[in-house]
């Protein structure tokens, strides 16, 4: 399986596989979701009473929202995540009991009538770790209502929650191959209105393909192709794949990791193979 990016962005890429199969396509895109860790926050504790500000105006310690909820959603914050610096918490040498090798410490201190965004969330460590993404919406807080709380960030995959999903958007199709037989069109335009992708247009007062890559292979073009000068092919063994992030790692890191998790299961795979014929 090779991999040849075509477009990368800081959160996006998208790239061509060659010499893979459905099997081995379909393996990354589960990598991807399912195997890639990130930061997320996994537990938060409330302040409970009520709190004074500094004009000694009183605070009660609620929302119109459970606290259940409110901590729901601090959990599908992204957390900036440097997967050289973190591990598994349940794995760290500290015995899970936190420290800033597997956690990361937040604070939320906020009084209403006011909204409250993931922005909110002050890190109580390294700056490089505050949130990216300043205005998720949280809670909205009214009249002498506040919020305190402590919320620790560790690692996870998606495989025990989807707020460690890293990735979303994940697909593939085959890679498609569109010609046009100059010498039997007629240069109606009648596969131009239909294509959903824009993938021909007129070029030089002919049609021409413009967009390749963006066919998806509905083949409507063919159907209203009255002379039979469109072809629409595909391969069984190349692939476009495009991916995103929420921001929490680059793409980059993550189709690394994600290949990086294949690799090992594959190893895994074999060697347990491999003692079975033994």
């Amino acid at each position: 399986m090779h991999i040849k990016m075509l477009e990368e962005m800081e959160t996006r890429a998208k790239f061509l596989v060659t010499d893979a199969s459905p099997e081995k396509v379909n393996a990354l895109r589960r990598a991807l979701i399912m195997d890639v860790p990130k930061l997320a926050i996994d537990d938060v504790e409330f302040h409970l009473g009520s709190s004074v500000d500094a004009e000694g105006n009183e605070y009660e310690s609620i929302s119109p929202v459970f606290d259940e909820i409110v901590a729901h959603r601090l959990g599908l914050v992204p957390i900036p995540t440097d997967l050289e610096l973190f591990g598994f918490r349940d794995q760290c040498t500290c015995g899970g009991e936190g420290c800033p090798s597997c956690t990361i410490y937040y604070s939320l201190e906020k009084r209403g009538p006011c909204e409250v965004y993931s922005g909110d969330l002050s890190c109580l460590g390294d700056a490089k770790f505050q949130v990216k993404d300043q205005l998720i919406p949280i809670v909205r807080l009214g009249e002498r209502q506040g919020i305190l709380a402590y919320a620790i960030a560790e690692l996870g995959t998606g495989r025990k929650h989807a707020k460690w999903q890293p990735t979303h958007g994940v697909g593939y199709k085959y890679f498609p191959t569109v010609t046009i037989d100059q010498s039997k069109c007629d240069n109606g335009g009648t596969c131009v209105k239909v294509c959903p992708k824009e993938v021909m247009n007129f070029k030089d007062q002919k049609v021409q393909v413009l967009d390749n890559d963006a066919c998806v292979l509905c083949e409507e073009c063919v159907k209203v192709c009255r002379t039979g000068a469109i072809t629409v092919k595909w391969s069984e063994s190349k692939f476009l794949f495009e991916f995103e992030t929420d921001g929490s790692l680059s793409a980059r890191v993550a189709l690394t990791k994600a290949l990086e998790s294949l690799e090992m299961g594959f190893d895994e795979f074999r060697e347990k193979v491999a003692s079975l014929e033994g």
